[in-house]
């Protein structure tokens, strides 16, 4: 029988998360577990909490032999990195929600948990409240996963619904979530798509066993959508989302990536508003199922927190099943996307690197064009990102290119010119 584990926690961070977590744990008597002491940056700063808890120096925690977790909830990725390392080093487990830090150096990680036999969970770093992590961890079999699709990013989600239902302009959104908590200090990382594609990595991991790092995945953030591109998804019935797809080729490989997309409303995704998260699994026998729950602020993300906490008193572990059992799936890089493109100038769209091109609009001072790219052209080259352009991906973007050749088959035989 496992034993139930006492634990006495060292916090890194009191911010919206970590004061969270403080006020979360105060109420949560049974759990076990007791914050010793937090390490801070500002001292001069006033906390609703006892002085006699903060520290300035970090080694005050992590020299604490009584100190049995390390609980780490900062903004910045090299510290949160050296934190987490040196206190698996000395024998602490660690629960994180620093997204970026463990998406650039996962590898590591892992290194270090097989090294230690320490337990290192972080299933606040994604969907901050929806147990995503886990139930990709334990209950989903890689073989039978279809397909996983996300909107793991509350504020972007959040200044989305606002521009597109209340007609904000994008700074007045972004201002408001970063007034209510949901975006960073550094907008950046939200609206450019950096968060989202940080968490898609770790969801990759959990879902497919595939190792990555956010420079190798397609993304893209919100920065450059238009109210001309919501006025064009109104008239077709369409919602504008920032989602994060996975899915299983034919070949047996992985697609993934992180773009804005229009979403119809019959989708579970178009219903995910304001700073909520939601991700909808599809599986061999389990069909769809779609989890949905607040993605940003203070007790959200703490109750994942508290979560991982609570799993360590029974010594909970990731087993990283499909990474080590079975044999990892890869990403493809060999793939199609129909997308939409808005732009203000033609020129500055190759219009040559398009397998075919399905409508076009140019009457109006916004121009814009719905055309299928090979997922390459995108990798590798960013006008689509620059000069204004805005590329938003249609409701069923995927082509996978036995359909890519079979439909050029046909487009030939329609024009009566043989395929032999």
């Amino acid at each position: 029988m496992t034993t139930h584990k006492q634990l006495t926690i060292g916090l890194f961070g009191f911010g919206v998360v970590g004061e969270g977590l403080y006020q979360v744990l105060q109420q949560t008597p049974s759990l076990n577990a007791t914050i010793k002491k937090v390490c801070i940056k500002n001292p001069e700063k006033k906390r609703n909490a006892p002085a006699s808890l903060f520290t300035t120096d970090k080694d005050e925690i992590l020299n604490d032999p009584s100190i049995n977790v390390v609980v780490e909830v900062i903004n910045e990725s090299e510290p949160a990195f050296e934190i987490a390392s040196r206190a698996l080093k000395s024998g602490k487990d660690v629960v994180s929600a620093s997204k970026k830090m463990l998406a650039e150096h996962m590898q590591e990680l892992l290194d270090l948990q097989k090294q230690t036999g320490q337990s290192l969970l972080y299933e606040a770093s994604a969907c901050a409240s929806i147990p995503v992590i886990r139930n990709l961890e334990e209950y989903y079999d890689n073989d039978l996963l279809h397909s996983i699709k996300g909107i793991v990013n509350g504020s972007t989600n959040y200044i989305l619904t606002k521009m597109f239902e209340d007609k904000l302009d994008f700074k007045e959104a972004l201002l408001q979530a970063q007034q209510l908590g949901f975006a960073e200090a550094d907008p950046t990382l939200d609206v450019d798509g950096w968060d989202a594609v940080n968490k898609w990595v770790l969801l990759l991991l959990h879902a497919y066993g595939i190792l990555s790092h956010p420079k190798r995945l397609l993304f893209n953030g919100i920065q450059n959508i238009q109210g001309a591109d919501a006025v064009v998804g109104r008239e077709k019935n369409l919602e504008i989302r920032l989602v994060g797809q996975a899915k299983k080729l034919q070949n047996g490989k992985v697609a993934a990536f992180v773009l804005p997309q229009f979403v119809k409303h019959d989708n579970p995704l178009s219903f995910v508003k304001n700073e909520y998260n939601g991700a909808v699994v599809e599986s061999s026998f389990a069909d769809k199922q779609f989890f949905y729950g607040k993605g940003a602020g203070s007790f959200p993300t703490a109750s994942a927190v508290l979560s991982d906490i609570s799993a360590l008193t029974y010594q909970y572990k990731y087993e990283y099943k499909k990474l080590y059992y079975h044999k990892p799936n890869e990403l493809s890089n060999d793939y199609y996307l129909k997308v939409y493109v808005s732009f203000d100038d033609w020129s500055f769209i190759p219009r040559d690197k398009f397998e075919w091109i399905e409508e076009w609009h140019a009457e109006n001072d916004r121009k814009y064009l719905v055309g299928v790219l090979h997922v390459q052209e995108l990798m590798q080259n960013d006008w689509w990102k620059k000069n204004n352009t805005s590329l938003i991906l249609t409701p069923e973007p995927l082509i996978e290119d036995v359909e890519i050749r079979n439909l050029k088959k046909k487009s030939l035989e329609l024009a009566g010119i043989g395929t032999n």
